[in-house]
């Protein structure tokens, strides 16, 4: 099968960041589907792993955590599916990813993909929606009639532009997206955010210019770092912060004086520890599909990089890199 890997962890400026390669084929077994990968979508989790961690002596390393296909096969525990499926899935950190032609995957955390999408729409979709989902609805444990604010720190970016539309569609939460350009506000204001304040000035200030004061959630989405300060200052007491990204060190003692949560979201850790309720990832695939179908909430999809190659992959992974992209970016075919 085709693939693209890596055999060392490079810059993506370097050619040998990503190569074309041919690899041998899968096999379905236990609860695995042997699935035709269609299209693919590129998170910031791919530019973290390409970029550290390297391979054993001698392999290549294939990366990439968001698919769209057709079932080929099925292992002989699999009761969830059967070969001809349509399927999305996100897959496990801990095994080889999708950046391939075939790929293996565990059924009980791929979902059926939504009826009224083609497989580049839906490949946006999987990982940046179980991570909006698991932070919004188990992190926070916000519920359908919570009236108060979320904060949402990075609203632009891929787990951003749907949790914008989770909160907006399915709870009676005010949201308050940041974006700091011109087409990234309108981006989120266009998915739903009540709310548009600039990231890049201090947070608390750019509260009160909307006459809100304070706010019960913050889902902070990138650079946590930089804002925990300002974020301590715009939650409420006993407020809730949920995170996604590394900052290198918080001084969580600043949470202190408000009885602040802190909550971590990291959308492989079902897979990752074959946890007893991995099987809700399934489930909440199956229920984004049908919010999707119903045109509740929408793909995120903002670029269209092309065919499944070494090229497009790099110039995906430096778009990302940039640190201005906006939505998902998708790429098709092999």
């Amino acid at each position: 099968m085709k693939a693209i890997a890596y055999k060392q962890a490079l810059p993506i400026s370097d050619a040998q960041a990503l190569l074309d390669v041919t690899l041998p084929d899968p096999i379905a077994k236990g609860h695995d589907l042997l699935v035709e990968v269609k299209a693919i979508s590129v998170n910031p989790v791919d530019v973290k792993v390409r970029s550290s961690a390297n391979p054993a002596d001698g392999e290549y390393k294939v990366i990439g955590w968001d698919a769209a296909g057709i079932v080929q096969a099925v292992g002989d525990a699999v009761t969830l599916f059967k070969p001809g499926d349509r399927v999305f899935y996100a897959g496990s950190i801990a095994r080889p990813g999708t950046n391939s032609e075939l790929h293996l995957v565990d059924e009980f955390i791929t979902g059926h993909m939504p009826a009224s999408l083609d497989f580049a729409q839906a490949a946006a979709l999987p990982l940046t929606a179980i991570t909006a989902w698991e932070l919004l609805f188990e992190r926070l444990e916000v519920g359908p009639d919570s009236k108060e604010a979320i904060l949402i720190i990075g609203a632009a970016g891929g787990v951003g532009s749907i949790l914008v539309q989770l909160a907006r569609q399915l709870t009676g939460l005010t949201v308050i997206a940041t974006a700091s350009r011109p087409q990234t506000q309108q981006w989120v204001r266009e998915l739903g955010a009540h709310h548009v304040i600039d990231h890049t000035k201090p947070l608390s200030q750019e509260l009160k210019k909307i006459g809100i004061d304070n706010v019960k959630y913050v889902a902070s989405l990138n650079q946590t770092d930089q804002h925990f300060g300002e974020i301590v200052e715009a939650l409420a007491p006993q407020g809730k912060l949920a995170l996604i990204d590394d900052p290198a060190a918080l001084d969580i003692r600043l949470l202190k004086r408000k009885s602040i949560s802190l909550h971590w979201e990291f959308m492989f850790t079902r897979a990752l520890f074959g946890t007893p309720d991995m099987h809700k990832q399934h489930e909440l695939l199956n229920e984004v599909a049908r919010l999707i179908d119903a045109g509740i909430i929408k793909t995120t999809v903002a670029e269209h990089f092309g065919t499944i190659n070494s090229a497009n992959l790099r110039r995906a992974h430096a778009l990302l890199e940039s640190n201005s992209s906006k939505g998902k970016i998708v790429l098709e075919g092999f």
